[in-house]
């Protein structure tokens, strides 16, 4: 799935571990956005935050451990408002989750590797692949339980109205 070449972005939130999995990331895709997680001390020039911009979507990105309560609407929606974007990506429950709240969409990828979380007993490692097309963004989520050979893939979308500058 980890394909070099078959990504264009890839956006991280965090707690790599290593420079050496910050180069395996660069290896993957030519354009890699990394924040900086609570795990990320030997990793340096990682920022708290990045805003970038996607076809006619800006996104933002935050590891999550700064916001409080974690993976609280109110308090996501205080950081999307101040980076001014219309996806929030946040990590550090290892949970994933995609919803929408006053327009925006929160996405939280979980874990790719399925790392320990002190918030639930059983943590599904999973993964989201992004589509970018106009104003519409397909979400590919992908979790693998325990139990199963192959992951379950499940698709969300996500629309935005654009202004008549942005036709």
């Amino acid at each position: 799935m980890l394909v070099p070449g078959k990504m264009q972005h890839i956006l991280c939130t965090g707690n790599v571990g290593s420079p050496e999995q910050v180069a395996y990331l660069k290896s993957l895709a030519p354009n890699v956005h990394i924040v900086r997680g609570d795990f990320d001390q030997g990793v340096d020039g990682l920022p708290d935050t990045k805003v970038v911009t996607i076809g006619n979507f800006k996104i933002g990105v935050c590891h999550g451990h700064q916001i409080v309560p974690w993976g609280d609407d109110e308090a996501l929606a205080i950081l999307q408002r101040k980076l001014g974007v219309d996806i929030l990506i946040t990590g550090h429950t290892h949970r994933n989750t995609t919803r929408v709240y006053e327009g925006a969409w929160f996405l939280n990828p979980g874990s790719i590797t399925g790392a320990y979380s002190s918030l639930q007993t059983e943590v599904v490692p999973s993964f989201i692949l992004m589509s970018i097309t106009d104003n519409q963004v397909t979400n590919y989520v992908y979790e693998k339980h325990k139990g199963k050979d192959t992951p379950t893939v499940y698709t969300n979308k996500f629309t935005r109205e654009l202004s008549d500058a942005e036709m």
